[in-house]
C-alpha cells in the first residue's frame, strides 16, 4: 500500500508500515528524526495525492478539551485568537476526514472534534500495547477496523497534589524542554499494532 503518515516528525508509525514493505511516507513541518521517506512541508500539498491509507495525527492544542479553560471570559484577554485559532485547528482536522482516500485513521486526544464532528469510533491507551503508562487516545476511523491490543501491562502512576498521573507523562511534565514533542510521539507498540492489522 501507500501510506501516508500526516503529521509526524518521529518517524516510528512510518517505520513500522515500512519494515512490512509499504511504500510508507510521513509529513510534518519538522524534519524526520530517523532517515526514511518524508515531506517536510504543509500536509495540504501531499493530502490529495494516491494514498490508501492514510494515518493522521494532527496537532491538538486547540482541539483537546484541557484546552477550554483558556476560552474563559476572565482569560479573554489573554488569549484573544483562541476562538479562531480553535477553528483553523477543527478546519484542518475536518481536511484530513474529508481526504479522498478509503482508509483513513485520525489520533487526537479527547476534545472538541467530538461535539464538532462525531464522537471517535475507539479509545485507546499506551498499556494495551506494551508500554506502562496511560495516555487516553482517541481514533477516528474510516474504513478500518478498530485496533486490537495486543500486549496489556498494568500502567504506572504517581499521585501529585492528590491527584493520580501517569508516570510517564509526569516524567516529562510541564516546563520540561521538548515536553510538547514528547507527548506528541506515537508509542511504538501501537504503531506496531497499527502496521500489523492495517497493513
Amino acid at each position: 500500500m501507500r501510506v501516508l503518515v500526516a503529521c509526524e516528525f518521529s518517524g516510528v508509525v512510518r517505520e513500522a508500515f515500512a519494515a512490512k514493505g509499504h511504500d510508507s511516507w510521513s509529513c510534518d513541518i519538522l524534519p524526520s528524526e530517523i532517515p526514511g521517506n518524508h515531506f517536510q512541508c504543509d500536509l495540504m500539498e501531499v493530502l490529495h495525492d494516491q494514498w490508501d491509507l492514510i494515518i493522521a495525527h494532527p496537532p491538538c492544542t486547540y482541539l483537546t478539551n484541557t484546552g477550554n479553560r483558556w476560552m474563559k471570559p476572565e482569560l479573554k484577554h489573554k488569549f484573544p485568537d483562541w476562538e479562531m485559532q480553535r477553528a483553523n485547528a477543527i478546519d484542518f482536522f475536518m481536511r484530513i476526514a474529508n481526504a479522498p482516500c478509503e482508509k483513513i485513521a485520525i489520533e487526537n486526544p479527547a476534545g472538541v472534534m467530538s461535539t464538532v464532528f462525531r464522537k471517535p469510533d475507539q479509545v485507546i491507551y499506551p498499556y494495551q500495547f506494551g508500554h506502562n503508562f496511560s495516555k487516553r487516545t482517541c481514533l477516528w476511523l474510516k474504513g478500518l477496523g478498530p485496533l486490537v491490543p495486543t500486549d496489556i501491562v498494568e500502567p504506572e502512576f504517581v499521585v501529585f497534589n492528590g491527584k493520580k498521573y501517569s508516570k510517564h507523562h509526569q516524567q516529562i511534565g510541564a516546563g520540561r524542554k521538548g515536553r510538547a514533542k514528547e507527548r506528541s510521539r506515537t508509542p511504538k507498540g501501537i504503531a506496531l499494532a497499527m502496521a500489523d492489522q492495517w497493513g
